[in-house]
């Protein structure tokens, strides 16, 4: 039994094409606000500057005042909507939601050394390197499976005096990682300026930033040094179209990793990569692939 403490949440599964639309009426119904989640747990690519994706099958949420009588919401939303499309208000308890939000979030360790942390915790382990980043960001945190697989790929090289390269750097967090286990420089690339101000937001947080250049990408060749070791954290299909650029800035020898790819897209980026790198076996985790390779 609910109490006037309790906020009301109603909950509607529907598609991507009608979500928005759903998200509309329980605004001009009195939502505070909207919600959108994935309601069949599919998986969702990062998507272009500027564009936004949602789910197939999407469960959208409006959270209502307290105390508030979801009955003839309800009953305004099937009239609208029709018996088709599964709806029910459920009630949320009252919290100290920024305490709730912040207590889900731990640090994360990514092969022998390196940690991602939140700024309010901190990690005591011996010969830990740590990366201070807040969730909540637009870009990689690296809980997502292809930030982990670049991160823990990183732990694992001698980054002493070396320059990387990250491109399509997000927030910065495959550079300053680097940075943070000895590497002499990095230089992020991202065609999105958000990017670019999240990277240097976060550089300047770890310390990094007189290390690391950031620069606007294009689909052209940028004016840049090669560098021995190149990682690119993206989507399939971008990386297969950039291979000529992202060769052309990794010297003989120099390592490549790229991620941002499902397992089973792995076989056609690795085509595109085999004529300038000899690739590696694909590692993989959770449906995402890792690719290595040194430059021929």
């Amino acid at each position: 039994m609910s109490n006037n403490t309790d906020w009301i949440q109603i909950k509607l599964r529907t598609t991507n094409q009608s979500a928005d639309t759903i998200a509309e009426l329980l605004e001009q119904l009195g939502a505070l606000a909207v919600s959108y989640t994935d309601a069949e747990d599919s998986p969702i690519l990062e998507p272009k500057p500027g564009e936004r994706r949602l789910w197939p099958n999407t469960e959208v949420t409006g959270l209502l005042e307290q105390g508030t009588d979801p009955k003839p919401i309800l009953a305004v939303l099937k009239q609208l909507l029709g018996d088709h499309i599964p709806m029910v208000a459920t009630t949320l308890e009252d919290k100290n939601w920024i305490r709730a939000w912040m207590d889900q979030f731990k640090p994360l360790k990514f092969g022998q050394h390196l940690w991602i942390c939140p700024s309010w915790l901190s990690v005591d382990e011996k010969d830990s390197v740590v990366v201070m980043l807040d969730p909540g960001l637009a870009f990689g945190t690296g809980t997502h499976p292809t930030t982990s697989l670049c991160l823990s790929y990183l732990d694992s090289l001698d980054l002493k005096d070396k320059d990387v390269l990250d491109y399509g750097c997000g927030s910065g967090i495959l550079a300053i990682a680097a940075l943070k286990l000895g590497a002499k420089s990095a230089t992020g690339v991202d065609i999105d300026e958000q990017a670019l101000i999240a990277s240097k937001e976060n550089a300047h947080r770890n310390g990094v930033e007189d290390k690391l250049q950031l620069i606007m990408g294009t689909d052209k060749k940028l004016d840049l040094p090669q560098f021995p070791i190149t990682v690119a954290n993206i989507l399939a299909g971008p990386l297969a179209e950039l291979e000529p650029i992202i060769a052309s800035l990794t010297q003989s020898g120099g390592k490549l990793a790229l991620s941002g790819i499902l397992t089973e897209q792995a076989d056609s980026v690795i085509e595109a990569y085999s004529k300038d790198f000899v690739m590696n076996k694909v590692k993989d985790l959770d449906g995402w692939a890792l690719l290595t390779g040194t430059k021929k």
